[in-house]
């Protein structure tokens, strides 16, 4: 208890999955959180969840693709909690599963315009309140498909190593200034939108958990909640000289 006690985190994407977990975790570890969500009600429920444990929480309604969005809502954030400490960039999608010739620019965009310039928008307008405070800590949700092939969803690889290397760059541009930023590299992960592609495939939910146990040297896939506790050692001061750093929370699949 009481890991980030004292501190304002904003996360991205925090209606649901790993967003959520984090969000939770977050809260009951004694965070202030600002709840930035595009879908109200996933949002709101996150926010309730909060309270129901005894923790603070605040929702904002955000695109992250929007910039205009992004800074009134990081401006409003900064307004009602009087600082920001820590920025969890994980709201992304997957986008089409297709081979770079068969894409369509908006097919492209699509994936780049949340999954890029989401975290771009977000570092932009937080990075002012943590140059005020004299520190910060950033954490950017990248991907095992960040730094490794595979045969599926090429926009995705190539903005979740956009992701990687912009972390890297910014964890350099903001050392001497106290701002830490890493990156998280998760494999599979079940949450409800992975479960629901999952449910897809022939043989179902079943099937698709056993394909990607077998995937992962651990034997079986992971849940929102492993990904949370890495957000939380990285966000907290726990990890105060660990900065430019890839946390891999993938069940040894980077390791083959």
């Amino acid at each position: 208890m009481d890991r980030l006690k004292n501190k304002v985190a904003i996360i991205t994407g925090a209606g649901a999955g790993m967003g959520r977990e984090t969000s939770i975790l977050f809260a009951k570890e004694g965070c202030t959180v600002a709840v930035f969500e595009v879908n109200e009600q996933d949002g709101m429920d996150t926010v309730k969840e909060i309270a129901r444990n005894g923790g603070t929480a605040k929702f904002f309604k955000v695109d992250v693709s929007n910039e205009e969005n992004v800074k009134q809502a990081i401006k409003e954030v900064g307004d009602t909690f009087g600082k920001i400490d820590i920025l969890i960039n994980n709201a992304g999608i997957t986008g089409v599963d297709k081979k770079v010739h068969e894409l369509t620019t908006e097919e492209w965009d699509q994936v780049f315009n949340v999954d890029v310039k989401g975290v771009f928008y977000c570092t932009k307008y937080v990075i002012p309140y943590m140059l005020a405070n004299k520190q910060g800590s950033i954490v950017n949700l990248s991907s095992i498909y960040g730094t490794l092939g595979s045969h599926e969803l090429t926009p995705y690889h190539a903005a979740k190593g956009a992701v990687y290397a912009m972390s890297r760059q910014d964890a350099i541009s903001y050392a001497k200034d106290n701002i830490r930023v890493n990156s998280i590299h998760p494999g599979t992960i079940m949450t409800p939108l992975v479960k629901e592609l999952g449910s897809r495939m022939e043989g179902g939910l079943e099937a698709y958990n056993k394909l990607m146990s077998e995937k992962h040297p651990i034997g079986h896939a992971g849940e929102p909640i492993d990904v949370a506790y890495g957000c939380l050692y990285l966000a907290s001061d726990e990890s105060k000289f660990v900065t430019g750093a890839q946390l891999y929370i993938d069940g040894g699949y980077s390791a083959m």
